[in-house]
């Protein structure tokens, strides 16, 4: 091989060494990051509601956010909680009113789902979020003749969280978006005994 084809070669094997570590650093960096999403919304993990992350600025009262949030936008108010569904499936309920609300469901590498205020029925927007396991599990169980009304979603990861999002359009409407926010709750489904993933 001639001196200019061996200094190809090595310059071809160079740069897909370093294409290779590179792409491999990517996507290890949500599993290495002890700051990651997921870890800060864990921390900020409370039962029975949702966690005001972010909450809009009022007559009474100053806008509020965790620091780790980047600069928020001054008419979303924001909230999120984290589960794991080891625990068993949860439930996401929410009220809708006026104002333009979404939610988002996060696993460790990203949004999977994402529904707004638009899919409610009869003001209420129910989301159960679980395993593939617990999911046939409960289809198994399912009374044919009744109706549910839930969305079911399959979560791509054992944990992860929700964030929920209420738009004021008007300075008037911050307070109804931080109490929107505050009154989604997430717990543990009712059926969560009969869906945990056995032993």
């Amino acid at each position: 091989m001639t001196p200019r084809g061996r200094l190809l070669l090595a310059t071809a094997c160079g740069l897909v060494i370093a294409g290779l570590v590179h792409i491999a650093t990517v996507l290890l960096i949500p599993t290495l990051s002890e700051s990651d999403a997921l870890s800060r919304a864990r921390t900020s993990e409370t039962l029975d509601h949702a966690m005001r992350v972010h909450t809009l600025a009022t007559g009474d009262t100053p806008s509020s956010a965790q620091p780790w949030l980047p600069i928020p936008d001054p008419a979303v108010a924001v909230g999120l909680c984290a589960y794991d569904l080891a625990e068993g499936p949860l439930r996401v309920a929410a009220r809708t009113g006026p104002l333009m609300m979404s939610v988002a469901v996060h696993g460790r590498r990203g949004a999977f789902y994402a529904v707004t205020d638009q899919a409610a029925v009869r003001g209420a927007l129910d989301l159960v979020i679980l395993t593939r396991r617990q999911f046939d599990e409960v289809l198994a169980n399912e009374d044919e003749n009744e109706v549910s009304r839930d969305v079911r979603v399959v979560a791509t990861d054992g944990q992860g969280f929700v964030v929920v999002r209420v738009i004021a359009d008007l300075p008037s409407q911050r307070a109804a978006a931080n109490e929107a926010v505050q009154a989604v709750s997430c717990t543990v489904d009712a059926g969560g005994d009969e869906t945990k993933p056995g032993g």
